[in-house]
C-alpha cells in the first residue's frame, strides 16, 4: 500500500497535555510519526510544534482535520496540514545580479528544493534569457515612482493566477510598498547582505573591503514593512582577509547569499519555519 505522508504544524498557548492528545489522535488514526520538533517560548508563553508523519493512502487531509477537532477545540490549536505530496508554486524576483536566482534554479533541477517556479519578475531584462532556457514565463515590469503602485497590483494578480505559496526576492533591488508587505506576510523571503559594521547604498562590498571588514555575511528573512527588518528565517557568515580584493569580497558575498536564501526557501517549503512575533521558531532537520 502507498503511503502519503503529511506535515502537521502547529501553535498555540502552551498547556500541559497537548502533545500526548496531538499524537494520541495521530497514533488511533494509524499515523506513523518520522519527525517531531516542539518548542515553548517562555516569554510569550507560546508553544510550537511540527510532526511529519505518514499515512496510509485511504486517509486525506479533511480526515486528518477531522480526527485532530477535539484537540484543536480542547487546546486552541492553530494548524496547518500540508500534503507533501504537493509541489509548491513560487515566484522569484530578481534585478540585475541573478546569482542567487540561479541557485535556486539549479537547486530545483537537481531536486534539493521541491518546488516550481511559476514565473520570473524582474525590473531587468537581464534574465528574460534564462528564462526562456528554464521554459519559465517571464515579466518584465519596470518600476518607477509613479506607476510603483500598479507594478505592486500587477504581482498580486500573479500571485493570484498562479497559485503561488512563495514570493522570493533574490537579489530584487526595489522596496516593496508598506500595503504589499502586508499583504504577502509570512509569503515573501528577501536575502540581503549582513555586515558588522553595516554598510548601505552602492556597492556594499567595496565599502566593506575599504574598511577592513573580517567578517561577510548574509540574512534571509520575511519581508514586513520595516525596511531589512523582517523575521529572520538563515543567516551565514564568511571570514575574509585584508589579503582580499574588493571582487574577492564580492564573489564571497553572491556565493554566501545563494546559499543563505536557498537553505532559507527549503526550510519554509518543508514547513520548518513558524513565525513567533518579530522572530522566528525554525525546526532544522
Amino acid at each position: 500500500m502507498t503511503n502519503c505522508n503529511f506535515v502537521l504544524n502547529l501553535s498555540c498557548e502552551d498547556k500541559p497535555g497537548i502533545v500526548a492528545a496531538v499524537t494520541t489522535e495521530l497514533a488511533a488514526s494509524g499515523a506513523n510519526i518520522a519527525e517531531s520538533a516542539q518548542f515553548w517560548d517562555r516569554h510569550t508563553g507560546r508553544f510550537y510544534m511540527r510532526i511529519a508523519f505518514t499515512l496510509p493512502e485511504r486517509v486525506s487531509k479533511e480526515d486528518i482535520e477531522r480526527v485532530l477537532k477535539p484537540a484543536v477545540e480542547r487546546f486552541g490549536l492553530k494548524t496547518t496540514i500540508a500534503d507533501q505530496a504537493y509541489r509548491p508554486r513560487i515566484i522569484i524576483m530578481v534585478s540585475k545580479f541573478d546569482h542567487a536566482m540561479l541557485h535556486l534554479l539549479y537547486q530545483i533541477r537537481v531536486g534539493w528544493l521541491n518546488a516550481e517556479v511559476a514565473a520570473i519578475v524582474s525590473n531587468h531584462e537581464d534574465s528574460r534569457r534564462t528564462a526562456e532556457l528554464e521554459d519559465i514565463p517571464y515579466h518584465y515590469w519596470p518600476v518607477n515612482r509613479d506607476n510603483k503602485a500598479e507594478q505592486e497590483e500587477k504581482l498580486l494578480d500573479l500571485v493570484r493566477a498562479t497559485g503561488a505559496d512563495l514570493v522570493i526576492l533574490a537579489r530584487y533591488m526595489q522596496v516593496l510598498s508598506d500595503n504589499l508587505s502586508k499583504r504577502l506576510y509570512g509569503k515573501v523571503i528577501n536575502i540581503h547582505h549582513s555586515f558588522l559594521p553595516s554598510f548601505k547604498g552602492a556597492k556594499p562590498y567595496h565599502q566593506a573591503h575599504a574598511r577592513g571588514v573580517k567578517l561577510i555575511g548574509a540574512t534571509a528573512h520575511y519581508v514586513t514593512p520595516d525596511l531589512d527588518e523582517g523575521p529572520i528565517i538563515e543567516q551565514e557568515t564568511e571570514r575574509v582577509t585584508h589579503a582580499m580584493s574588493a571582487d574577492d569580497f564580492v564573489a564571497t558575498g553572491r556565493d554566501v547569499e545563494s546559499r543563505v536564501l536557498a537553505r532559507a526557501v527549503k526550510l519554509h517549503l518543508e514547513g520548518r519555519v513558524m513565525l513567533n512575533g518579530r522572530t522566528t521558531v525554525v525546526f532544522s532537520q
